[in-house]
């Protein structure tokens, strides 16, 4: 081996791939190492080049595997799908003050410096704050803790205070504790201070007096408030669909707004309330929600009857979805009703629209004349598969719309617009 890089005059010209090529080259030819074989060579080494010579690479794309581009997994239509929420419990913990110091200055020739220790800083507040950017409370985590304040110094430094903590709620946000109103966030801008931060501990400095030239007391900082509250939208959207598992709330809200939740051919495909916008060529846009489907005793919570009747509480008036595909599809109307009375006492009185889905199967022409003759109110037929009738009742929402606008202007309420 060191015979052959001896013959190598100029090495420094060379590339490291050249010259590691050349001294296996002839280590390969005279086969008299036993560590080189040829058989151990991979093929892509033993290609023949004029002038003796192989072509060697080290590059590691020869020896390794070739790398593809991985590709993204696109997501199933159910984990894109963004759910709404409507209500929060949250455990807000403010920061505590930081604690005060307990040192004397010190400098030459000045012997007796006196106390220097400075004030810890206070911890940092929690605010809740309306914005009217904000929609939904899903972004609200379990838990805030505000920033603690720090600890004083010497020189009399004292301790930075804790940054204040602001979370964004939307407008109608209504504050609860113990099941009791605290406050209602109705304007922009608007802020509660929900907890105090902890004031931050004395250093001995404070403590000096001329009857205690030399103060060795120090105090903590002290800790801050804390509070479990409850965060209420008071209105969720402006129309609630109401209706019995898989009569075909969902697939009306695709139909009617640009809001995709899931779709499937069982029954209790929505667990969770989703919020689809309705915009007229006037850019008003009127706020839909796919409310998920309750059972017979829901007032009693039977299926999570009661977080679902919640969710149509705050729902100004009210869409009744029913399915044709049931023998009697206006008993549907008779239970909802009666649901929803046995929860809040006048709540199926609202403002209110019958709307007689799956219209495309064939037996559901006999079954919406008939349903028109026990009903006094307007019966609206539609069928959320193909699209049939949709612009009818796009229009009759628009005017449950406008007459919510009427009635809440013209009383003490504000009304909610998306």
């Amino acid at each position: 081996m060191l015979a052959t890089l001896s013959r190598v005059k100029s090495a420094r010209w060379l590339s490291p791939d050249t010259l590691l090529g050349y001294i296996l080259a002839r280590e390969v030819r005279r086969k008299e190492s036993s560590l080189i074989s040829c058989s151990s060579i991979p093929p892509a080494w033993r290609r023949r080049v004029t002038g003796g010579f192989r072509d060697v690479s080290t590059s590691s794309s020869l020896l390794s595997k070739v790398r593809e581009n991985p590709k993204k997994r696109e997501l199933s239509e159910k984990k894109l799908t963004r759910y709404f929420v409507d209500h929060r419990r949250v455990k807000l913990l403010a920061g505590s003050g930081g604690k005060g110091a307990c040192s004397f200055h010190s400098e030459p020739r000045k012997e007796w410096g006196g106390p220097d220790g400075g004030n810890g800083g206070d911890g940092g507040s929690i605010m809740i704050k309306a914005d009217k950017f904000v929609k939904s409370l899903a972004h609200v985590v379990p838990i805030y803790k505000g920033e603690n304040g720090q600890s004083g110094g010497n020189k009399n430094c004292y301790g930075k205070n804790g940054g204040p903590t602001c979370i964004s709620v939307p407008l109608g946000t209504v504050v609860k504790e113990d099941g009791e109103t605290v406050v209602d966030l109705s304007e922009h801008g608007q802020e509660y201070l929900a907890v105090f931060g902890g004031a931050g501990g004395k250093g001995n400095r404070f403590f000096l007096s001329n009857e205690n030239r030399a103060p060795m007391t120090a105090t903590p900082g002290v800790t801050g408030q804390e509070r479990v509250l409850q965060l209420e939208l008071r209105t969720m959207a402006h129309a609630g669909l109401v209706g019995f598992p898989n009569a075909g709330k969902s697939s009306l809200l695709r139909a009617i707004s640009n809001a995709r939740p899931a779709v499937a051919a069982y029954p209790f495909t929505t667990l969770n309330p989703h919020v689809g916008i309705v915009t007229y060529r006037d850019h008003e846009q009127v706020a839909v929600a796919d409310i998920p489907g309750i059972i017979r005793g829901a007032h009693l919570n039977r299926g999570l009857g009661i977080s679902f009747l919640r969710h149509i509480e705050r729902c100004p008036f009210l869409l009744y979805v029913l399915d044709l595909s049931t023998p009697e599809p206006w008993t549907q109307l008779q239970h909802l009703r009666y649901e929803l009375d046995q929860y809040e006492p006048g709540l199926s009185q609202r403002p209110q629209a019958i709307i007689a889905n799956k219209m495309d199967l064939p037996e559901a022409r006999e079954k919406i004349e008939t349903l028109k003759s026990l009903v006094t109110q307007r019966v609206i037929p539609v069928s959320a598969l193909t699209g049939q009738n949709t612009e009818e009742l796009i229009l009759h929402l628009r005017e449950l719309y406008d007459g919510y606008l009427q009635g809440e202007g013209s009383g003490e309420g504000k009304p909610t617009r998306w």
